[in-house]
């Protein structure tokens, strides 16, 4: 786990307020759920034998016994707390959030067992169009960000359970016949999470698979004609993108459309936005059945791209509009006084007080790189005054009345 420093945090507020732009103009709410749950919420929606339950999660238990667990993604908790608030039944919803996640595992750059994600569910609508619209927020905040060109699209459907049962048992039939030439991870996942060896990482095991039998032919009929609108919409749309037969995301409660944007900037860490559709899970964890599909990116990911693309302006960053300071002892309580005038005047300036020693005062304020620069003075029979610098070094001396009406100015 790791700290984001000063210097870090305007970077992540740029990504998140170009993200709530987005959603914004989509006309999606906020949602903010707690960062502990019931374990059991998690290893019924996740899976019990997904990687996330059985290897990642921080489970213990309270001071009554009760097991719980720092949440290791957002989908649960948000039909959780929309079952629990009556938001779901016979209602459509379009929510965003963001917050800190939690998952045991080796960290490296861009992956932390505290992290942080971004993303969007949405509720009670079961077309394709609602699929294609997330896609499409999505590669929204793509070109906001200026990354668009270098993330790839990669689209699957799993079909519903049933035709997505019926290809698991002719998977594993194919692959029993080949166990021994499975991966020992594959192997274990062959008995327990058979989807998942699709996506493994050995090139061996993918090898294999390239005899396998293909998802997309086992798939029934409203699946098809879903992936169909879909895909129909995004090409209307002029976004390009991939079908990958083997792409299942590592959740067991995806049915139908799943999507993934990936990048080769990031070396093994390409994938930074993941999502699709998950319409049983409301019923599974109590509800009424509800449509439901959604996405969600990391944050640390995110900006990690950004940093190896260099796309964060050159803007982001602490910039100082108005840096103030008394030229001579004794006057710090009325600048304290002056700056929260400019701030009611101003409430979009970034203005600082200087709150220490005065010497080589001047020098000390063209470190901060302030545009301006404003000394306070008493001037005997005047009163207080303010000597200004801008950014040419030029100065002048002003009235406090003449310097606000100087700020207003530029």
């Amino acid at each position: 786990m790791n700290d984001i420093l000063p210097e870090q945090s305007s970077a992540w507020h740029y990504l998140e307020e170009k993200f709530l732009s987005v959603v914004k103009s989509y006309s999606y709410a906020e949602i903010r759920t707690p960062v502990v749950e019931s374990t059991e919420l998690f290893n019924r929606s996740i899976g019990e034998v997904t990687d996330i339950v059985e290897k990642e999660m921080y489970c213990f238990e309270d001071r009554n016994g009760e097991r719980i667990a720092l949440r290791p993604e957002g989908t649960a908790s948000i039909v959780r707390a929309g079952i629990q608030h009556g938001l779901l039944f016979n209602q459509t919803q379009r929510l965003w959030y963001r917050g800190p996640m939690f998952r045991y595992e080796k960290p490296q750059k861009g992956r932390y067992r505290q992290f942080h994600q971004i993303g969007v569910e949405t509720f009670g609508m079961g077309g394709a169009d609602i699929d294609a619209e997330v896609i499409l927020l999505s590669a929204n905040l793509w070109r906001s960000l200026g990354v668009i060109e270098h993330l790839t699209l990669e689209i699957n459907s799993l079909g519903s359970k049933e035709a997505r049962d019926s290809y698991i048992e002719a998977l594993v039939v194919y692959l029993s016949d080949r166990e021994s030439l499975l991966d020992e991870d594959s192997k274990r996942r062959l008995h327990t999470n058979p989807l998942r060896i699709l996506d493994s990482k050995e090139q061996a095991t993918q090898t294999l698979l390239d005899d396998a039998p293909c998802l997309m032919d086992y798939l029934d009929d409203d699946s098809k004609q879903h992936f169909s609108m879909l895909t129909s919409i995004l090409d209307a749309a002029n976004i390009k993108y991939v079908i990958n037969p083997r792409l299942v995301r590592g959740l067991d409660y995806y049915n139908k459309t799943v999507f993934e944007w990936t990048t080769d900037k990031l070396g093994a860490q390409g994938t930074v936005c993941a999502g699709g559709r998950y319409d049983g899970m409301v019923e599974q964890l109590g509800g009424k059945a509800t449509p439901a599909v959604g996405f969600a990116m990391g944050e640390e990911r995110l900006l990690l791209l950004l940093e190896t693309l260099d796309a964060l302006p050159a803007s982001v960053g602490e910039h100082l509009d108005v840096y103030l300071s008394a030229q001579d002892k004794g006057l710090q309580p009325q600048v304290i006084l002056v700056a929260e005038q400019l701030r009611a005047e101003f409430p979009d300036l970034k203005i600082r007080t200087h709150c220490a020693g005065l010497k080589n005062i001047l020098n000390k304020a063209r470190q901060t790189a302030a545009k301006k620069i404003v000394l306070i003075k008493d001037v005997e029979g005047v009163g207080l005054t303010a000597t200004l610098w801008d950014e040419q070094e030029v100065s002048y001396d002003l009235s406090i009345e003449k310097l606000i009406a100087e700020l207003s100015v530029n």
